[in-house]
Formats: C-alpha cells, structure tokens, sequence
C-alpha cells in the first residue's frame, strides 16, 4: 500500500491505518528529516526478523536504531547519561542525529548490539514521531539499502513503492526527502565520538 500522509500534519484516518499495521507485526517504509527509513514496532520480533531479511543480513549483525518522540522516551531505553551528554542530545534533537547509548533493560535483548548498546533518534519530522505517540514504544529504523550496495538514497516514495511494495506492507508517502542520512555519535565512551558524518552539525559534540 502507498499511503498518502501530510509530512506535517499526519491525520488520525491515515495514523489508524499505519498502527494497525505495526501492531499485527508489519513492516513499513516512512519519512525522516533526512532520508527514508524502513522499520517496524520494535517490540515485534517477527517483524524485526523480517526487516533483517530484507536488508539480507542476520539479525545479531544488525545495527538497526530505535525512532523515539522525546527525551524523556529516550530516557526509558538507554542506562543514565552524565549532564554533559544530556547537554550535547538536547541541543542535537529533534535533528539528523543517531546517538549510540548504553541500552537499558526496556530494549528487547533481540535487538540490542551484542555490546549491549542502541542507536537512538528523535527526527525532527512529524509523521514518524506522530507514529511513536500514537505506538506508545518506539519504532526501529534503518536505511532502505542493502549492506554490500552502493551507497545510495532513494528519495521518491512512488520509486520506492514500485521497489519495495512486495517486500513490505505499507510506504508512507509524504513527499521527496533527503540523500544525507544522519550523522552517527558514539556515546558510549569517556567522551562522544563520531562515526559518521551526515547532516547534522558536528560541532554539537564539542
């Protein structure tokens, strides 16, 4: 299904559709404020395992990242950060930002890192953050391309249906976005580390 959503005031009728959807366990493909992003609720390991077939990677080499709406959300998944940090992710987000943090015992162990750690964003776009709201858990996120790809970032949600529409349930269609993913900062150490450069400023870290 490609569904039609406003990228700024998602509607209640197409919000249904797209719940229902993530609860009975699909797969979807969805707007960010930098590229498009398939994912599914996190809580579905189904679903999670499906998302890994159709990157063609196994599951425990996967670093897929949780979309959640807040900081205070955030909070719930990741063990106690420092001032400091907290200071650096509040400047950065909503924005194009992925942070790895320490996970807390609310990520499902499938989907952690075998270093007990999880990728976290907070996009600043309201269809997948109107997606958790509604959801009351996080969605998991990852880039449409396969690991031994190019790289490369489909932009067009009709070129992405006519790619994916037999691999997953619903295409969010919310207009062209971005080529530049997010820009990826380990947090997990001493002091933040970036380990991708994408939009977002790197002098947030600093």
């Amino acid at each position: 299904m490609l569904l039609k959503i406003h990228p700024e005031n998602p509607g209640e009728r197409q919000m249904k559709v797209v719940l229902e959807c993530l609860k009975n366990g699909g797969v979807i493909i969805y707007p960010t404020d930098t590229v498009y992003a398939m994912g599914c609720d996190v809580t579905q390991i189904r679903a999670v395992e499906r998302v890994a077939r159709i990157k063609g990677m196994k599951l425990e080499k996967a670093n897929f990242s949780l979309i959640c709406n807040s900081l205070s959300q955030l909070s719930d998944y990741t063990r106690p950060i420092n001032n400091h940090l907290f200071r650096i992710m509040r400047r950065g987000l909503p924005g194009p930002y992925t942070f790895i943090l320490n996970a807390s015992n609310n990520v499902p162990r499938f989907f952690q890192s075998k270093k007990k750690t999880v990728g976290i964003r907070i996009p600043d776009h309201p269809v997948p953050v109107a997606i958790v709201e509604h959801l009351g858990n996080p969605i998991m996120t990852t880039s449409l391309h396969h690991e031994d790809e190019i790289i490369y970032y489909l932009t067009d949600p009709e070129e992405i249906y006519e790619r994916f529409n037999k691999q997953v349930d619903i295409v969010i269609d919310s207009g062209h976005c971005g080529l530049i993913p997010s820009t990826v900062v380990d947090c997990t150490g001493d002091e933040p580390v970036i380990i991708r450069e994408g939009l977002g400023d790197t002098g947030i870290v600093y």
